[in-house]
């Protein structure tokens, strides 16, 4: 993150402008920062100074007219533009993220497992974690093939390592 107070500062107030909508509006903001992202003209606009904000403005309003959007991060993307920060829209969109999710109770965890999780092992798991923070759990999983088995995972800053290289290590030490 280039300059971590910018986000914070215009995630902060996207979040008071988008009132009882936070959610909507995240989903919005992550669709239009993919957007930015898959393409390498459009990120190019946004990141050369040696695009007047004229253009920028253009382009921009060009991409509100395709994908309306909620009125606050319309209003807040043309506020950006016109200070020349639209570069730091993916930083804003990830402070945004964590704001919304601490408002509404949630916490992002990551689950690295041996297996590919099914629907109903994935289900129990944010249940058991849930139960465990006191908070909606959103994981993301991903697949490590050096575990042996089990699996870990991350949950804000605590890990829960339930890999079986960790219970061999923990048997292994208790042994000695």
């Amino acid at each position: 993150m280039v300059n971590v107070s910018i986000a914070r500062r215009y995630a902060r107030a996207l979040l008071e402008a988008s009132g009882a909508a936070a959610d909507q509006v995240l989903a919005e903001l992550q669709g239009f920062v993919l957007t930015l992202e898959s393409s390498s003209e459009l990120k190019d606009v946004i990141s050369n100074p040696a695009y007047s904000r004229a253009q920028r403005q253009a382009i921009l309003e060009g991409l509100l007219a395709a994908r309306p959007l909620n009125v606050a991060l319309a209003n807040t993307l043309r506020l950006l533009n016109d200070r020349n920060r639209l570069s730091h829209v993916g930083d804003i969109a990830r402070v945004y993220r964590d704001l919304v999710d601490v408002r509404m109770g949630r916490v992002r965890g990551k689950v690295t497992s041996a297996t590919a999780l099914d629907a109903g092992q994935l289900k129990a798991l944010e249940d058991s974690l849930q139960k465990l923070t006191q908070r909606d759990v959103l994981l993301e999983t991903t697949v490590d093939k050096q575990l042996l088995g089990g699996l870990t995972a991350q949950v804000g800053s605590v890990v829960y390592d339930g890999s079986l290289r960790n219970q061999l290590q923990q048997l292994a030490r208790e042994l000695k």
